[in-house]
């Protein structure tokens, strides 16, 4: 590992330390480098709806964590400026979900990053697609 993606996790590990939502859920970050994340998340009852499948907003919410990750890599605050998700295949309570994010492209203080969603058996549920902003700062010291 090189010093971008060892900045990379750390970035990761400190976001999801303080974040509230993620450790609720069970977000486990799996890897992350410089413009890369993938996350894990087991779905619970607590996340499915009235069709006994897992809520499009928790999936969306799974995407956007590691779109997050992916985009503060270089230890700038990088928020979303805009996500679209298309929803492929419903998962089930029980299964895992792994979100693998890649960094497209950047322009400036902006980039295009995409998202695929997959069950643990490969399926995909769902691709992501955020644009993102770096606002200045950074997330550690």
């Amino acid at each position: 590992m090189d010093d971008a993606d060892a900045l990379a996790r750390q970035v990761a590990d400190a976001m999801l330390a303080r974040a509230g939502a993620g450790p609720a859920w069970g977000v486990v970050i799996e890897e992350v480098r410089l413009g890369y994340a993938r996350v894990r998340m087991r779905v619970r009852a607590d996340m499915i709806n009235g069709h006994r499948t897992v809520h499009g907003g928790m999936v969306f919410a799974l995407a956007d964590t590691a779109f997050g990750y992916a985009s503060n890599g270089r230890n700038e605050i990088t928020v979303a400026q805009s996500a679209n998700i298309n929803f492929l295949a419903p998962a089930h309570e029980g299964e895992d979900l792994i979100a693998e994010a890649q960094e497209c492209s950047r322009a400036g203080r902006s980039a295009v990053c995409h998202v695929t969603v997959r069950a643990a058996d490969g399926r995909v549920i769902a691709e992501f697609t955020g644009l993102s902003r770096t606002i200045g700062g950074s997330v550690i010291s």
